[in-house]
């Protein structure tokens, strides 16, 4: 694995704002495939996740959105979202396919739970869909654990971090 990226806070404005949106409708697209609803192009995705794509800083006004860098492309992401009652969620982790298994997803998520953590958050929560087993894989070694689900949809999977008690695990590797 080599660890040639940093990890970046992204706002509204900054630049590499298209590669933001290249990422989130890179994620929005597989994902709508992966659920079997395959769509033409982001200017067809369900409304909730278009607007995502065209305007981000706009979607996650009051979220944290973190962007792995390698030189000057953004090769993933991942958006936590504003805490509720002293709880974040976790959304979009996304790593370009062409950088998998390079530690990159890993990154992204422990700089999330060091933010979260750092913030005084009681814990962190995610769902995840059910066949993205590499991703479930990756949030285990890194302290989440199946939780009750707080989510009606079919085949995903409720996972929480809880800071305290113990903390984060060790592990690496990356989805």
């Amino acid at each position: 694995m080599t660890r040639d990226h940093v990890i970046v806070t992204w706002a509204a404005g900054d630049t590499g704002g298209d590669d933001l949106r290249a990422l989130l409708a890179a994620y929005h697209l597989r994902t709508e495939a992966e659920k079997g609803v395959p769509v033409g192009g982001p200017a067809h995705l369900p409304e909730r996740y278009r607007v995502e794509v065209e305007d981000p800083g706009a979607a996650f006004a009051d979220d944290v959105v973190l962007v792995a860098r390698r030189g000057d492309a953004a090769i993933g992401c991942v958006v936590l979202a504003a805490p509720v009652e002293g709880r974040a969620e976790i959304k979009r982790l996304w790593v370009d396919p062409g950088e998998r298994g390079r530690g990159v997803a890993g990154a992204l998520v422990r700089a999330v739970l060091t933010r979260a953590h750092a913030t005084g958050l009681r814990s962190v929560r995610l769902s995840v869909w059910r066949w993205r087993t590499t991703a479930i894989a990756l949030y285990e070694r890194l302290g989440f654990v199946v939780t009750a689900s707080w989510d009606s949809r079919d085949d995903l999977v409720c996972m929480e971090h809880a800071f305290g008690g113990g903390g984060e695990r060790s592990g690496g590797g990356g989805a």
